[in-house]
């Protein structure tokens, strides 16, 4: 196991997520068959569905010694992270895909134990890949992106969602208002995958979530630890990669401000 062939197996998940836009973005014009799972914001369409199919059928064929971690539970009943995991969200950002065909992506995260080593975000409809390669640095379209520098909060762009704005069980909304009143502008795309990667870009220097699973965060954690930046829970602890999580990540000197002065309250 330990012999395994990354630059064989990037080639292969490139190849099969570029594939797996061409197949969504054949879908626009048509019908799409939409159903619910936990409540009326969480929609999944056959779409979805197909897609994991798709990556599960391929990888399975190449790779049956890896396991598959997939959001619509086409995949393995992982317990731990060992050998070579891969870890899906055939499109994240389903509601954007329905309501909007944009600012959603195909996200895919290549772990060995438990170790992040390849890490793919498509933005499908901008046809804009991000990828990672641990040790390897960061690349938007094959070219290499600049490590992220330290910045903070005064002169960041912030992603946050306005759901952890507001009364929620999760948070004292009350202790995230300064970060829309100290920074200069919130942003929220929608997908934590994309959002993850303007992070790891640059577009924007953070971002923070209460409720993330594996398949939202693989890839992203992966490029932004790849690209300088930091990825931890909101209580400023490990992210455990097989388990729902919060999630703060942004660049250095910001993350230790905003996890310092806001959410730990240190003057």
């Amino acid at each position: 196991m330990e012999n395994v062939d990354w630059l064989e197996i990037k080639r292969k998940a490139d190849a099969w997520i570029f594939e797996a836009g061409k197949l969504i973005r054949n879908s626009f014009n048509g019908d799409r068959t939409i159903t619910y799972k936990s409540h009326a914001a969480d929609l999944v369409t056959e779409m979805d569905k197909g897609i994991e199919r798709f990556f599960i059928k391929n990888i399975r064929e190449s790779y049956p010694d890896h396991q598959v971690l997939g959001e619509e539970g086409y995949g393995d009943e992982i317990s731990d992270s060992k050998g070579v995991l891969w870890i899906i969200d055939p499109i994240d950002g389903t509601t954007n895909f329905i309501h909007q065909q944009t600012n959603f992506a195909v996200s895919v995260g290549i772990y060995h134990n438990g170790t992040g080593i390849l890490g793919f975000v498509y933005d499908v409809a901008r046809d804009e890949m991000f990828f990672a390669e641990k040790s390897n640095g960061i690349y938007l379209n094959g070219n290499k992106l600049p490590s992220l520098q330290e910045t903070v909060l005064e002169e960041s762009v912030f992603g946050i969602n306005a759901t952890w704005l507001t009364p929620n069980r999760r948070i004292d909304h009350t202790k995230l208002l300064p970060i829309v009143k100290r920074s200069r502008g919130t942003r929220s795309y929608g997908s934590a995958a994309l959002e993850m990667a303007y992070v790891a870009s640059g577009r924007i220097d953070a971002y923070l979530t209460m409720r993330l699973s594996p398949w939202d965060f693989a890839a992203g954690k992966i490029l932004i630890e790849e690209a300088g930046g930091i990825v931890t829970t909101v209580e400023g602890s490990e992210i455990s990669l097989l388990q729902q999580n919060s999630v703060f990540c942004g660049k250095p000197g910001l993350h230790e401000q905003v996890m310092n002065e806001i959410i730990l309250g240190k003057k």
